[in-house]
């Protein structure tokens, strides 16, 4: 046998397919336009919320040391994990709804890769130039020129990484503390690891992985599809206009060539270096930059625009107009998502606004199971716990039922700090021949005297000697 003609014709198998860089150019348009606004709400609102004051604390704490959650007037704790457990869903239930109506939007305008992409390709655009600029400097061979804007590019980077993890970390330990500590390098160990760490992670996500984020570690790309359907919004491309594409368009009162000139404007554009005209991918995360690149070749073309538009694929097949297209957003899966959430958040609002700020926490003393005192009496010793959830402070009376002539013995009034717990020690006696011998249920009641309708009960055993 021919070795060498055995080896000549053995293919290389690669498990993966290496990454081409990608270059966005720069795009002007509506959706560009609709994008930045996206990126300046949201990133107002992630570094701006937590130096808002409320109540002479910061407005959104998660504080975990102290195991309370503060949402501007609502402080939240362990025994109210419900509400953020309902909050994740409605946050889930608004992403099948949108996605659902206009595809895959959050992706394209305020999902935290994309805004941050944008935020570092914004730099990097100031700092080294546009596309071309940045392609030719990448061929270039190192120099002084090249090292001074790489070398800053990546100390903007980190500059914008390191002030993101900080106030991520800020949302979890108060940030005004935060900040003096880090002025004199005084962070403990764990807010150091965290600050770095969620400051690489921008870094890296934002500056160095870019699209392989959005195509091969977010789920979201790999389901989306089973929240399409025929209505969705995406982005398409005419090709019944489109093709077959030509080098050159002329006006005329009807056209006999292609407006697509082939000129791969949209694909120069797109954040993940894909090509709209090959159909839907799950690629494409709908930013639609493509449409204003597009849009502006026509423009200077003297085309008609919305070669690549946002379209559906009923509306595509069957030539609908855009005021179709509206009429068909209201479908049996956009109700039925659009009740879900409406029933969630009713509930949820609801709930918030009857909840009661107070709760109590009942602790039989195991130690004695019960024992007889003067005149025959039973007494009981239960450690109460009291949490005034309010952020005054409150005046409570204690009160206990559920046998004939059950009483506390000694104080039945307590005051509360504010957010405060406190463990409060109480004795409860039932006279001689009342109950039955064994376990009674009986009811504690905390309740506000100080004008506020603050009322809990909870339930307890007495346990009267056989």
């Amino acid at each position: 046998m021919d070795t060498s003609d055995s080896s000549a014709k053995t293919a290389v198998v690669r498990m993966y397919q290496a990454r081409q860089q990608i270059y966005p150019r720069d795009v002007n348009g509506r959706y560009a336009t609709l994008r930045w606004v996206c990126v300046w709400l949201t990133q107002l609102v992630f570094y701006g919320m937590p130096w808002l004051r409320w109540n002479d604390r910061q407005a959104v704490l998660f504080d975990l040391a102290t195991r309370k959650f503060y949402l501007f007037g609502i402080v939240l704790w362990p025994q109210d994990f419900i509400y953020l457990a309902v909050l994740l869903i409605i946050c889930a239930f608004s992403l099948f709804l949108f996605t659902a109506i206009a595809g895959r939007v959050w992706c394209g305008y305020a999902c935290p890769q994309t805004v941050y992409t944008k935020i570092f390709l914004w730099l990097e655009s100031r700092i080294e130039g546009p596309r071309s600029a940045r392609m030719r400097l990448d061929r270039q061979a190192w120099s002084l020129d090249k090292l001074l804007r790489k070398g800053g590019k990546h100390v903007a980077w980190a500059a914008v990484a390191l002030w993101t993890g900080f106030t991520f970390v800020g949302y979890f330990t108060p940030i005004r503390d935060l900040a003096r500590e880090a002025t004199v390098f005084g962070l403990g160990s764990w807010e150091w690891f965290w600050v770095l760490f969620y400051g690489f992670a921008t870094y890296g996500n934002a500056g160095w992985m870019r699209e392989q984020v959005c195509k091969y570690m977010c789920p979201y790309a790999r389901f989306q599809s089973a929240m399409f359907d025929r209505d969705s919004l995406i982005i398409t491309y005419d090709a019944e206009r489109g093709e077959p594409r030509s080098s050159h368009y002329q006006k005329t009162p009807e056209p006999t060539r292609s407006p697509c000139i082939d000129c791969s404007m949209c694909v120069q554009v797109c954040p993940t270096g894909i090509d709209i005209r090959g159909g839907l991918q799950y690629m494409c995360i709908g930013c639609a930059a493509c449409v204003d690149a597009c849009n502006m070749v026509m423009d200077k073309i003297g085309a008609q625009r919305g070669l690549i538009r946002y379209s559906t694929e009923y509306a595509m097949a069957e030539k609908l107009s855009p005021s179709a297209i509206l009429r068909r957003v209201v479908r049996p899966r956009v109700l039925v998502y659009s009740s879900a959430l409406l029933v969630i958040i009713t509930i949820f609002i609801g709930s918030l606004a009857l909840r009661v700020p107070l709760k109590l926490d009942v602790i039989r003393d195991r130690g004695s199971m019960g024992r007889e005192v003067e005149e025959g009496a039973v007494e009981n010793v239960y450690r109460l716990q009291a949490i005034n959830t309010d952020e005054l402070p409150r005046r409570y009376k204690i009160s206990v039922t559920g046998i004939d002539g059950i009483a506390l013995s000694g104080d039945d009034e307590v005051s509360l700090g504010a957010i405060e717990t406190r463990l409060l020690p109480v004795r409860v006696r039932v006279p001689h021949g009342q109950g039955r011998p064994g376990s009674n249920i009986i009811y504690f009641k905390l309740q506000s005297i100080d004008g506020t309708r603050a009322q809990v009960n909870e339930k307890a055993v007495f346990y009267i000697p056989r």
